[in-house]
């Protein structure tokens, strides 16, 4: 089964959206796709990239919230948790998770310096940020697992 990425996502941690906001409206040169008091996306054709910002302090995580995939369907996150899992990655499973203002099916993974990709799908838009009530200021909706030291022994370059 072959994985339909739609997007390539990028989240970037803001100090304050408002200042943001014009600066993206004209590199872009196209209108936020969802505006929150604390979080924004732009969801771009060409090239094909879901763009976020999210409000978090730098201290704690640096400008670089997370990265990911966004796919068509739950069933795209599963086949593609199973080959990260063949490859010897261990993704974090999120189904029917409340995250940036959606209901999604995702599965997480962390690189070895412990930045975080996702592989999503969108079910619903949702009025919530995320699936917990406290605001956490940690990278936007990402597991706070620790990363798994992983050992390459099938990687050909």
């Amino acid at each position: 089964m072959t994985t339909s990425i739609t997007r390539m996502h990028i989240a970037l941690n803001c100090t304050d959206l408002e200042k943001s906001l014009p600066f993206y409206r004209g590199f872009f040169g196209t209108e936020p796709a969802k505006i929150k008091d604390n979080y924004a996306k732009f969801e771009l054709q060409n090239p094909p990239l879901h763009f976020s910002l999210n409000v978090r302090p730098f201290e704690s995580n640096g400008v670089l919230n997370h990265l990911g995939f966004q796919v068509d369907t739950t069933e795209d996150v599963l086949a593609t948790g199973e080959r990260l899992r063949q490859a010897g990655l261990l993704p974090i499973d999120e189904m029917n998770t409340t995250c940036c203002y959606a209901v999604q099916d995702k599965i997480w993974v962390h690189d070895p310096d412990g930045n975080a990709w996702e592989i999503f799908a969108t079910k619903e838009d949702s009025e919530f940020e995320s699936a917990s009530e406290a605001r956490d200021p940690s990278p936007c909706c990402a597991p706070t697992t620790a990363p798994v030291a992983v050992r390459f022994t099938n990687f050909k370059q």
